[in-house]
C-alpha cells in the first residue's frame, strides 16, 4: 500500500519523508524454516526424528496457524483470552503460541515449550536480504528508524543478532507501550519517539495492521510475503523516501 504525498521537496532534496517506521517479523526478518524449528525443538526434547516426521510435524503445526505459516491461527476457546492479549503481555504470547502448537496432531510432551522457546530465541530468526542493505542506506540519508511491532517478548535481542539493531533509533514495541497496530496510538508513540510529524513518516509493513499508520496521516508500504533469507522488496523503500 502506498499513497501519494502532496507534492513538494523540502531544502534536503527529499520528498515528503523525514523518518521511516519498519514493522519487525514479515518486514525486516523472518521466523527459519519451521522444519528447523521442529526438528530443533525435538532435540532440545531428547529427541531424533526423521526427516519424514520432521515434515509432517511441522505441516500439522503450520496448519494450526503457527507464525509465519501464512495460515488462519486456529483459537480454542481454552486459550482464546491469552490469544486477545499475546501482543500485550509476554506470559500470555508464550501460552497462546504454545497452546496453539500442542493441538496439532503428533506433538508429543515438551515439543510446543520448546517450539515457544525457538521462537523467542535470537538464533531463530533470518533477516531478508535486502533488509541490511536497506537500512543502511537509509542511515546513511539520515533518516531515523522507528521499530513498530505487534510482540509480545522483547525484539532486542533477535536484530542485535542480526546485526541490525544498531539502525533502530526507537523501540516500539505493542507489549511495552500497551497498544496494538493498528491503533492509532501506537504510530503517534513512534512519530513521538523520532519527534516527527506523522505526515511526514514512511510506514513499512506487510499487513493491513501495519497501514493502520494511514490513519494519521503517514504514508503506508507493505511488502509481499517471503520466505526467510529471500528478498522481500525493501529496496522499493529507498525509491519511496525520496518520491513520496
Amino acid at each position: 500500500m502506498h499513497r501519494d504525498s502532496s507534492p513538494g521537496d523540502d531544502d534536503a532534496g527529499r520528498g515528503g519523508v523525514d523518518a521511516v517506521l519498519f514493522d519487525f517479523h514479515g518486514t525486516l526478518a523472518q521466523l527459519e524454516p519451521l522444519t528447523r524449528s521442529v526438528a530443533l525443538a525435538a532435540e532440545a526434547c531428547g529427541k531424533q526424528l526423521s526427516p519424514l516426521a520432521v515434515t509432517a510435524l511441522a505441516d500439522a503445526i503450520g496448519a494450526q496457524g503457527w507464525l509465519g505459516s501464512g495460515m488462519e491461527p486456529r483459537v480454542r476457546p481454552h486459550f482464546a483470552e491469552a490469544w486477545a492479549d499475546r501482543d500485550l503481555d509476554e506470559d500470555a504470547h508464550r501460552e497462546a503460541f504454545t497452546e496453539l502448537a500442542a493441538q496439532a496432531h503428533g506433538v508429543f510432551d515438551g515439543l510446543a515449550t520448546a517450539l515457544y522457546d525457538r521462537l523467542a530465541s535470537p538464533e531463530g530468526w533470518v533477516a531478508f536480504a535486502d533488509t541490511l542493505s536497506t537500512l543502511v542506506s537509509l542511515k546513511a540519508q539520515g533518516f531515523p528508524i522507528a521499530l513498530v511491532s505487534n510482540i509480545g517478548f522483547d525484539a532486542r535481542p533477535i536484530l542485535r543478532r542480526l546485526g541490525i539493531d544498531r539502525f533502530i533509533d526507537a523501540w516500539v514495541l505493542s507489549y511495552e507501550v500497551g497498544y496494538c497496530k493498528p491503533d492509532e496510538k501506537i504510530f503517534y508513540a513512534a512519530c513521538h519517539a523520532l519527534d516527527v510529524e506523522p505526515s511526514r513518516v514512511l510506514m513499512v509493513g506487510d499487513t493491513m495492521a501495519d497501514a493502520g499508520a494511514a490513519r494519521i496521516g503517514a504514508r503506508c508500504y507493505l511488502v509481499p510475503h517471503a520466505e526467510a533469507g529471500r528478498t522481500v522488496g525493501l529496496e522499493a523503500v529507498l525509491r519511496l523516501v525520496r518520491s513520496c
